[in-house]
C-alpha cells in the first residue's frame, strides 16, 4: 500500500505563481485540492527556466511527507491571453510561418519589462517584451539563456514575437 502511495499522478492544472529567484512555486490542479511544489529543477529538466503565471500544466505528481510536489513537466501552455499589441503598438498577427530563430539572452529585467537577446551568427539585438514572455508561457528569462525565437521587424528593429525554450523548440518541429 506505501508503494502505491510513492507511485507519480498525473495532474493537469495551472501555475498559481512561479518565482524564478526564489526557484519554486506551486501548481493547482484542475481537481482542486492542496497546491503542488513546483522546484525550478524539475522546470529545467522540460526546458525552461521560468514558467508564466496561469500558464496551464500536465505534470507527474509525487506525494511526499510535505505535501505533493511535481516530479516531472509534460506540457506547458501559455496562458488564454490575447495580445492586442506589441510594445510599439503594431497590430499581432499569426507569426507561426516565421522560422525559429536560435538565440542567447543577452539581458532581460523582468522590472522593466523587456530585454534582449541576440540571434547566433548575428550582432543585432533583438528586442524581448515582457508579454511576448508571457505570452509564449514564460515568467523571465536569464541572461546567458539559450532560447528560439520568432522575429518580426518593428519600427525599432528586430522584435521577438514568440519564445520557445531551447527544447522546446525540437517539440514544435
Amino acid at each position: 500500500m506505501e508503494d502505491e502511495d510513492k507511485a507519480p499522478l498525473l495532474l493537469t492544472g495551472r501555475v498559481k505563481w512561479f518565482d524564478p529567484s526564489k526557484g519554486f512555486g506551486f501548481i493547482v490542479a484542475n481537481e482542486g485540492g492542496d497546491d503542488v511544489l513546483l522546484h525550478a529543477n524539475v522546470l529545467r529538466n522540460f526546458g525552461q527556466s521560468s514558467v508564466a503565471d496561469g500558464a496551464s500544466i500536465m505534470a507527474r505528481v509525487q506525494r511526499t511527507a510535505r505535501g505533493q510536489q511535481a516530479v516531472e513537466v509534460l506540457e506547458i501552455t501559455p496562458p488564454p491571453t490575447v495580445l492586442h499589441t506589441l510594445a510599439e503598438g503594431d497590430p499581432i498577427e499569426d507569426f507561426s510561418h516565421l522560422t525559429l530563430q536560435p538565440a542567447r539572452v543577452k539581458w532581460f529585467d523582468k522590472d522593466k519589462g523587456f530585454g534582449f537577446a541576440n540571434v547566433f551568427g548575428q550582432p543585432a539585438d533583438v528586442f524581448v517584451h515582457v508579454e511576448v514572455l508571457r505570452q509564449s508561457g514564460f515568467a523571465d528569462l536569464q541572461a546567458g539563456e539559450a532560447v528560439c525565437l520568432r522575429i518580426t521587424e518593428g519600427k525599432r528593429g528586430k522584435m521577438a514575437v514568440q519564445v520557445v525554450s531551447w527544447d522546446g523548440a525540437l517539440r514544435q518541429d
